[in-house]
């Protein structure tokens, strides 16, 4: 559907373990991101040819929970560009600091700032 509407990306959320885009030829800026929640989801990422993947939960205490020390665990194994995802807010953006991310994006953080969705370092 991307190709078709011309446009300049698409996302790939965490469930989705497909390759069948990789058939299609893309122009050359198109963009491919993708959510993933553990290390597995990760590898499928990286099979799909996702370029930035949002790794969650960091903060946010859900099934998908991960931390800081486990969030910064995965993304040493893999060499694509992460996006914290979950639970940032305005009280723990500091955290951010010690957190091995190319950017974050959180709800809560945006709907008090009234910014962009996402924001990269």
């Amino acid at each position: 559907m991307s190709l078709n509407l011309k446009l300049d990306g698409a996302y790939i959320p965490s469930f989705n373990s497909s390759y069948q885009h990789l058939s299609y030829k893309f122009k050359k800026d198109f963009d491919i991101i993708g959510s993933a929640h553990n290390l597995k989801q990760i590898r499928v990422k990286e099979k799909q040819k996702v370029k930035i993947i949002f790794l969650s939960s960091l903060f946010k205490e859900n099934k998908n929970y991960l931390g800081i020390n486990r969030f910064n665990n995965l993304s040493k194994l893999t060499k694509r560009k992460l996006i914290a995802l979950g639970g940032v807010s305005t009280e723990n953006l500091k955290k951010l600091k010690i957190v091995n991310c190319f950017g974050f994006s959180g709800i809560r953080y945006f709907i008090k700032k009234k910014g962009p969705i996402s924001r990269a370092f």
